[in-house]
């Protein structure tokens, strides 16, 4: 009988990883505080307004606007810029959709960048490149929770002349050079999905230190309302992107979690780093000296195939999860979506720019391309572990190394 677990072997992983999401009697007393009051809004609470302070604070950030999801804080921030029809914002090829779909809901391109092959971030050379006449901001995601080259990007944003909207869904309490994430660029915005380094189910918060983009922040996710006006003046664009009482009370218990654990997270990161580099043929996404705390939304390691016998990642993938080492998925490079490939994108457009071609689609995006093919992300529930999970997922890597003959 084989040794792995996907052919019957006994998996190297035997104690559980720690559950997600983590959860106390702090949240359930909340949650029933909020019950109890009968104030579940926004509008007449305080909950939320209170998780919006909190949560801006310890970022470092003056202003927080709380919103329904991570998606939603992407567009009313572009919304709050100012971006629209006829204008291009840069987006890496390796990201969720929501990137470069909230840039299609205000009517303006993504013009899609390639990232570093290393960090699986931005490329900032290749994004000088990108910019043109009609380029106007640029979206740096924070790819598993290691930060983009912010110092690059800020000297290339200022330089050029254009805003950085810092993508931090994956990097909650992510410091660069001891400043954290979304503090950067003009904002940032964060995700509470299920799966994020915090969690209501779903949720997201806008961040900045910019006084009267906050109040526009503001108005966008409130029906277009002004702050200290008649409930029914709706002064601008805006729809209804409110948090609820119930998003914020369990968000402000999550708060007071999350320095801990990413503390944990990133010192298990860090030996993870040291283990699996150890192992041939795997290659972890490298720290940057600059970046002084990784959160980890994933620890991403990339595979070389010809270590493992020829076997592609796909199945490699597949026998590493029956040893018990959580894959979550890797994003598929945007321009491979069918959004960008069927063309249905342009529908989005001013008829302008809808007609024109775009060369960017043409391009090459190879740090994408081993983004996706080549990546194992190991989720961040995991980094909640000890020291032995760590080892022991150093050594499922290296037991499907050794046996990767059987996997061809």
């Amino acid at each position: 009988m084989s040794e792995l677990a996907l052919f019957g072997g006994p998996p190297v992983k035997a104690k559980p990883f720690p559950a997600w999401p983590v959860h106390d009697e702090r949240e359930r007393a909340a949650l029933s505080e909020v019950l109890d009051s009968g104030v579940w809004w926004r509008t007449p609470g305080t909950r939320v307004s209170a998780f919006e302070s909190a949560f801006a604070a310890h970022h470092g950030a003056r202003h927080g606007i709380a919103v329904t999801n991570g998606t939603h804080a992407l567009e009313v921030a572009v919304a709050a810029l100012g971006i629209g029809p006829g204008d291009e914002v840069l987006v890496p090829d390796s990201t969720f959709v929501a990137t470069a779909g909230a840039v299609l809901s205000v009517g303006a391109l993504p013009v899609l960048v390639d990232v570093h092959a290393d960090s699986g971030c931005i490329d900032a050379e290749l994004a000088a490149s990108a910019i043109g006449p009609r380029t106007v901001a640029m979206i740096a995601v924070h790819m598993g929770g290691h930060p983009a080259d912010l110092d690059a990007l800020v000297e290339l944003a200022g330089r050029a002349g254009i805003v950085m909207i810092e993508d931090c869904a994956h990097a909650h309490a992510s410091r660069w050079r001891e400043r954290p994430v979304g503090t950067h660029g003009a904002l940032g915005t964060f995700s509470f999905q299920m799966s994020k380094l915090m969690t209501a189910g779903e949720g997201g918060i806008v961040i900045t230190d910019d006084d009267d983009l906050a109040r526009r922040l503001r108005s966008v996710h409130d029906c277009g309302r002004r702050e200290g006006e008649w409930f029914y003046a709706h002064f601008e664009y805006g729809s209804n992107f409110r948090m609820t009482e119930w998003q914020a009370a369990v968000l402000s218990a999550q708060l007071e979690r999350l320095d801990e654990q990413s503390r944990r997270r990133h010192a298990n990161g860090v030996l993870l780093d040291e283990l699996l580099g150890a192992v041939e043929g795997v290659t972890p996404q490298p720290l940057d000296a600059r970046c002084t705390r990784n959160s980890h939304y994933a620890h991403i390691s990339y595979l070389d195939s010809a270590a493992f016998a020829g076997v592609g990642c796909e199945r490699l993938i597949e026998a590493l999860v029956a040893e018990g080492v959580p894959n979550q998925a890797a994003y598929p490079p945007l321009h491979e979506l069918d959004l960008f490939t069927s063309g249905a994108y342009r529908r989005r457009l001013m008829p302008g720019a809808a007609e024109e071609s775009h060369p960017f689609l043409q391009a090459e995006f190879p740090g994408s391309v081993r983004a996706a093919r080549e990546a194992f992300w190991v989720p961040q529930t995991a980094l909640l572990g000890d020291a032995e999970d760590m080892e022991e997922i150093a050594v499922a890597f290296e037991k499907v190394r050794r046996h990767a003959g059987e996997l061809a």
